[in-house]
């Protein structure tokens, strides 16, 4: 009599999901910590505790796994991004510093490497690799919106103070990692303010 146990098809669609959440929690881990040009897809598979094949039913190839890292990266930032607007209704000068006050504190912490997308694009300078994509796509939304409320804030030249908010925000980004605590990344939302104090006056 046959073997049935693996046969069962709820049982297979419950468990994909199941290795495809925790490929992928690995391997941001190890993505945001180390880099992604450094991880291979065996460290992923040994971490996860999982075989390689079950790794490319989830994900066709490493770089379908890194795209689906920084996707997910990319929503979570607007979660943080539209919850820092939402705290602070029709007033987009503290909905920006909000923000920026936020990454201002993350960037105080030990673990912290700045932002993932920004990490990626870094290290695939190829513009249509699918992790430069995904970060490109971030980085032009985040470059209109922050425009947008630098228009909304009443700047004389909108475009410019946007830029230099966005300029401001990458810089944070990379100086946490080079400065650690007490770096200059704690007082980007000081910076901002100032910077947006200056361009409306």
């Amino acid at each position: 009599m046959p073997n049935t146990k693996n046969l069962d098809p709820a049982a297979s669609v419950e468990h994909a999901p199941r290795a495809a959440e925790k490929i992928l929690n690995v391997a941001r881990d190890l993505f945001y910590r180390q880099g992604i040009r450094a991880i291979g897809v065996d460290e992923i598979v040994k971490t996860a505790g999982v075989t390689k094949p079950s790794l490319y039913r989830s994900f066709s190839s490493k770089d379908d796994l890194t795209a689906s890292y920084l996707k997910q990266y990319d929503r979570e930032f607007w979660e943080r991004f539209d919850e820092a607007v939402a705290a602070h209704p029709g007033d987009p000068r503290a909905q920006v510093l909000a923000f920026l006050a936020r990454v201002g504190k993350r960037s105080q912490k030990a673990s912290y490497r700045g932002c993932g997308l920004t990490n990626a694009a870094v290290e695939y300078p190829e513009h249509d690799h699918p992790a430069r994509i995904v970060s490109e796509e971030n980085k032009r939304e985040l470059r209109r919106r922050l425009r947008a409320m630098a228009k909304a804030m009443g700047a004389a030249e909108p475009d410019m103070l946007g830029d230099g908010l966005l300029l401001l925000l990458e810089g944070a980004y990379i100086s946490a990692q080079l400065f650690g605590t007490g770096g200059p990344a704690r007082a980007v939302a000081r910076n901002a303010e100032l910077l947006i104090d200056a361009s409306l006056a």
